[in-house]
């Protein structure tokens, strides 16, 4: 089954529900700008402005399962969570692919053309 395992250590834990659904947050954010998301811009402007633009994933989208590791040290000072699960996502993925196929995907988002050239390097 496809599905996300995540731990997080920021410290000790005042809201587990809270910090469970920040991280789940930024990995469907992580999800979505590591499949389509894409600023643009031509030679004097960002042109991704709206959202036929700039695309994210849709609502429909099934998100894989996701299980949440809390680590829990004792006698470390609280640090935050903050968005940090948004920027392991690209890494997962881009690894995933690689385990399965030999390509490696470095450039977000993994469009089909960066896929296929990914594929044709490998090859």
């Amino acid at each position: 089954p496809r599905r996300y395992v995540i731990a997080h250590d920021c410290g000790p834990i005042s809201n587990p529900d809270g910090l469970r659904n920040q991280i789940e947050g930024g990995l469907l954010q992580g999800t979505s700008r590591t499949l389509v998301e894409e600023v643009t811009w031509d030679e004097h402007r960002v042109t991704s402005v709206d959202w036929s633009s700039y695309p994210s994933l849709h609502l429909d989208y099934e998100m894989p399962a996701i299980e949440t590791v809390f680590v829990t040290p004792t006698g470390v000072p609280a640090t935050g969570a903050g968005e940090t699960s948004i920027t392991l996502v690209p890494a997962a993925i881009g690894n995933a692919v690689f385990d399965a196929t030999g390509a490696r995907l470095r450039d977000v988002p993994f469009t089909p053309a960066r896929v296929l050239a990914a594929l044709r390097a490998a090859s």
